[in-house]
């Protein structure tokens, strides 16, 4: 694979527990290309968050190297433009509407308000929410929520888009509509797709299905 979006090598994390350490992740090996569409499964405990929150730079390995397009820089602001991430928990900003969270995102990247705003709506009408822009987090349903996530997560047209758990707090129904619009959206833009979920069906529909058992993935 040239150049792919993500690599991962080598990569070990652990945590200190009493008078000792958790080896969480032992010598870890991943590599994404482009438009590729990945999912990790694994126990609960085994790391799966934690192998997420390294890849996306949001904490650091003990050892080994992550890459995003070659380049280790995995800093804030490269991020901003680089991914987008979904949560199982939304991380909506409750005092904003759902237009005012998806652009929340734009301007974080420095993107000027009228471009994003556009960029907003079209994402929202995508995910099939233009009648509900203008709604608060707590006025939307779960599933709702979820989709004005997923839209936030593309705001910046990211290369990679790593999905925490996100059919998690959904019903059966809704999370199968949420893996639908992920994978469409990813096929149809060319975005590589990083799913950690513990549905065995959901995982089953990327292209690669990884299980993460003992530190590492197979």
């Amino acid at each position: 694979m040239s150049n792919p979006v993500l690599h991962a090598r080598g990569v070990h994390k652990a945590f200190v527990s009493g008078d000792g350490q958790i080896q969480v992740l032992r010598g870890l090996d991943l590599a994404v290309g482009a438009g590729e569409t990945v999912s990790i499964r694994g126990e609960s405990g085994s790391g799966k968050s934690t192998l997420l929150n390294l890849l996306a730079g949001l904490d650091s390995a003990d050892a080994g190297t992550i890459e995003w397009s070659g380049s280790a820089d995995t800093s804030a602001r490269r991020r901003a433009r680089y991914l987008g991430i979904v949560f199982q928990s939304f991380y909506l900003i409750p005092e904003l509407d759902a237009l005012q969270n998806v652009v929340m995102a734009a301007r974080i990247a420095g993107v000027a308000a009228a471009p994003a705003t556009r960029r907003a709506r079209e994402l929202l009408a995508r995910v099939g929410l233009a009648g509900r822009v203008d709604h608060l987090p707590s006025h939307l349903s779960g599933g709702e929520r979820q989709r004005v996530a997923v839209a936030r997560a593309l705001m910046n047209s990211p290369r990679l888009l790593l999905a925490d758990e996100p059919t998690g707090n959904l019903d059966e129904q809704t999370g199968t509509a949420i893996i639908d619009l992920l994978l469409g959206v990813c096929a149809e833009t060319q975005t590589a797709l990083v799913l950690v979920t513990h549905n065995a069906a959901h995982a089953t529909r990327c292209g690669r299905a990884l299980t993460l058992h003992h530190g590492q993935l197979g």
